[in-house]
C-alpha cells in the first residue's frame, strides 16, 4: 500500500477516533472540581506529544515512510488504546417489584455478573466489570417496568457512589419513589450480615482492621469474666 493511501486511512481514522474520544469524555467522570473533558483533554494532549516524539523516531527507521503518515498511525493506535481505557459496559440491573431504596454492587469472585439484585437490593460484579463501570445502568423490575426516571446517582460528575465497608467495596446508587424524583434520600443498610461472603472478595486485613479486631475480643473477654 502507498504512502499516500496509508496516509488518508490513518488520517481519517485518527481524526474519527479524536472525535469520537472527546465526545465520550463528556460523560466520563472527572476528579476533584475538574470534569472528565478536561483531565481527559489533559491526556489526549500528552498521548499527541508523545506521539510526535514517537513519530520522528520512528521515521529514523522507516525512511520511506512520511513523518504525517507515521503521526497518523501511532495517533491512531493510542486514541484507540484510550478508547478501551474510557470503555465502561452499560449494566441491565433487575431489582424487585415495587422496590425502593439502595442498590448495592460488591465486588466478588464471582465469573459473571449477578445482576438481579436481592430484596436488600444487591448484587455482585466481577472484577473486570466494577473496575470498569461508570455509566448510568439500565434498570427494570421483575415485571419489565423501566426504572429509569426513578434513579438517582452520586454526584452530577459520576453516577455511581464507591464505598469500602466492612472490607467490601461497592458501587451503589438509589431507587426512590416517583414523587422523590432526582432527589437523593440517603439510604443505609450494614451490608456485613446482608451479603453471601462465599462470593464477596474480601480487601486484604489492614492495620486498622486488626487493631479494631483485638479490641473487640479483648472487650468480649472482660465481659465474659464479670
Amino acid at each position: 500500500m502507498t504512502d499516500r493511501k496509508l496516509k488518508i486511512i490513518f488520517g481519517l481514522l485518527s481524526v474519527g477516533l479524536l472525535t469520537t474520544l472527546l465526545f465520550k469524555l463528556t460523560t466520563v467522570p472527572g476528579g476533584m472540581i475538574l470534569s472528565g473533558l478536561f483531565l481527559g483533554g489533559m491526556c489526549i494532549v500528552g498521548i499527541i506529544i508523545v506521539c510526535l516524539i514517537l513519530s520522528g523516531l520512528l521515521k529514523l527507521i522507516f525512511k520511506k515512510t512520511s513523518y504525517l503518515t507515521l503521526m497518523f498511525i501511532t495517533t491512531s493506535i493510542s486514541f484507540l488504546a484510550f478508547h478501551y481505557q474510557l470503555y465502561s459496559p452499560t449494566l441491565t440491573i433487575i431489582v424487585p417489584n415495587d422496590y425502593k431504596g439502595e442498590i448495592n454492587l460488591v465486588l466478588s469472585n464471582v465469573d459473571d455478573n449477578i445482576l438481579t439484585v436481592d430484596s436488600n437490593g444487591i448484587g455482585y460484579l466481577n472484577k473486570w466489570t466494577f473496575n470498569k463501570t461508570y455509566t448510568k445502568p439500565n434498570v427494570v423490575q421483575v415485571d419489565g417496568k423501566n426504572l429509569e426516571k426513578n434513579l438517582v446517582g452520586f454526584n452530577p460528575s459520576t453516577f455511581f457512589g464507591r464505598s469500602v465497608g466492612g472490607g467490601m467495596q461497592i458501587l451503589r446508587f438509589e431507587i426512590v419513589p416517583d414523587d422523590k424524583i432526582r432527589q437523593k434520600q440517603y439510604y443505609s443498610k450494614n451490608l456485613t450480615n446482608l451479603v453471601d461472603k462465599k462470593l464477596v472478595l474480601f480487601l486484604p486485613p489492614d492495620e486498622h482492621t486488626i487493631i479494631q479486631t483485638e479490641a473487640t475480643i479483648i472487650d468480649t473477654t472482660e465481659n465474659n469474666s464479670r
